[in-house]
């Protein structure tokens, strides 16, 4: 059986209306662009249809992605969770010991990790890292920089 991929309601949500979008919208749009290219004549030396094809790939490749995800999603909502220990969904509030700086990251899944927004992927090595530790504990996590060193300075679920 395949392995469940942790996401955030919100996740979940938009991946299925990016699913939706790409059946109900983007899917027939293609078919018909390949229809009128077909239709221009020659399709060996067709730039359109094969555009179109490469679109086509692209959005079906993208379809079976989201149903596979979709199918596989454990949707946890972080404001439900009451732990003392970093786990998915939590919001942690960092002080990096190098950077002599606060940071703040949630710890979601590989769909909705964007470090623009202070989401990092459960399965990072920062998340990874993270996972499992308590306030006030220091966690050093081997990133491809190096050694990270973060003291735990919150713990939050919302």
């Amino acid at each position: 059986m395949s392995q469940s991929v942790p996401m955030t309601p919100e996740c979940y949500e938009r991946l299925q209306e990016e699913l939706k979008t790409k059946v109900r919208v983007e899917r027939p749009k293609v078919v018909q662009d390949i229809a009128e290219a077909r239709a221009h004549g020659d399709l060996s030396e067709n730039a359109e249809y094969d555009a179109a094809k490469d679109r086509q790939g692209h959005i079906e490749g993208r379809i079976l992605y989201l149903n596979d995800r979709i199918a596989r999603a454990e949707v946890i909502d972080p404001k439900t969770m009451v732990s003392d220990k970093i786990v998915f969904g939590a919001t942690v509030t960092l002080f990096d010991i190098d950077q002599e700086d606060e940071v703040v990251y949630q710890i979601v899944g590989e769909d909705e990790a964007d470090i623009k927004q202070g989401k990092i992927s459960v399965t990072s090595p920062v998340g990874k890292g993270l996972i499992g530790n308590t306030f006030d504990d220091e966690v050093r996590i081997n990133v491809p920089s190096g050694i990270k060193i973060y003291e735990v300075l919150d713990i939050k679920y919302i």
